[in-house]
């Protein structure tokens, strides 16, 4: 039996279900892999593990792969893609119009996601023949039940940090009026999807497991989408959760946005490297560009 400890990104959410699935059916044990799910305390925990060989396996958004680069990191390539933004409330939206001040809830406030936050509602302005100053748009700290801190009062204008197959999906399950802002209505590459991550070290060691391991995510992926009760009931069993028609909802929303194969490309992300490049998020040689892949 080979260990595989994959360092996730966040808490356990339905983006995982193919790794539960894997668990719960018993598929990885069959491949004589045991499979560990460890949740992060931190969103970045899982490069510095890689670094450390704490872990085999991270998952996390592609943006990072880059931002969070360092020799040896290697892309195994991406299992789920779903459409990601900003959201602002449909009544802020004439603050935003009037580049007014607004006050955006995000999980993680720091120079870069700040900028990329910004970045985006800049260009959808652009796009839209209106203007918006930095110094308008004030990003705060809390938390990733974004739903919960925009429908609690008035005091936030929006949320960043955004995937429709939650906070789009919640919005529509609780009739919150907004505007999601993501790459289909301004320009700019999406980064919403989560790329499976190793070491070439790691790599050489655990190949045949690891492979083995993208083997079984992708046919957990297909019998997801053939058997989308089934595996509902095996994500509540797993995490535990109450079951809930949202979480259904949620649940429902991701399956299709799973990858049924999974492949490390070079293009693939080409564009969001440049997107990256040009906002001085990250700057990378070809060299080091071309050893991810």
């Amino acid at each position: 039996m080979t260990k595989l400890k994959v360092a996730l990104e966040w808490f356990i959410n339905p983006d995982h279900l193919p790794f539960i699935l894997g668990i719960e059916l018993g598929e990885f044990k069959k491949a004589g892999l045991d499979v560990e799910l460890i949740e992060p305390k931190a969103h970045y925990d899982g490069f510095e593990s890689l670094k450390n060989k704490e872990i085999d396996i991270h998952t996390n958004e592609p943006l990072h792969l880059f931002e969070h680069y360092f020799e040896g990191i290697k892309s195994l390539g991406c299992f789920f893609e779903t459409r990601g933004g900003v959201m602002i409330r449909k009544s802020s939206m004439d603050k935003l119009r009037g580049n007014n001040k607004i006050k955006i809830t995000t999980p993680a406030s720091n120079d870069v996601t700040n900028k990329i936050g910004f970045e985006i509602l800049s260009r959808y302005a652009k796009q839209e023949n209106f203007k918006l100053d930095i110094e308008n748009v004030e990003f705060v700290e809390t938390d990733f039940y974004h739903l919960k801190n925009l429908t609690s009062g008035d005091s936030f204008d929006g949320a960043w940090l955004c995937f429709y197959n939650f906070e789009g999906i919640e919005a529509e399950y609780l009739s919150f009026d907004n505007l999601f802002i993501d790459h289909l209505i301004s320009p700019y590459p999406n980064f919403s999807a989560l790329e499976l991550m190793t070491t070439s070290e790691i790599l050489e060691e655990k190949k045949e497991a690891i492979a083995k391991f993208i083997s079984i995510t992708e046919e957990m992926t297909e019998y997801c989408k053939k058997n989308q009760e089934s595996s509902k009931e095996l994500y509540y069993r797993y995490t535990d959760d109450d079951k809930s028609e949202l979480m259904d909802m949620i649940i429902e929303d991701t399956i299709p946005r799973l990858f049924g194969e999974i492949s490390s490309s070079e293009t693939k992300w080409n564009d969001l490297y440049l997107f990256l490049e040009e906002l001085k998020v990250v700057k990378l040689s070809d060299l080091e560009y071309k050893s991810i892949w």
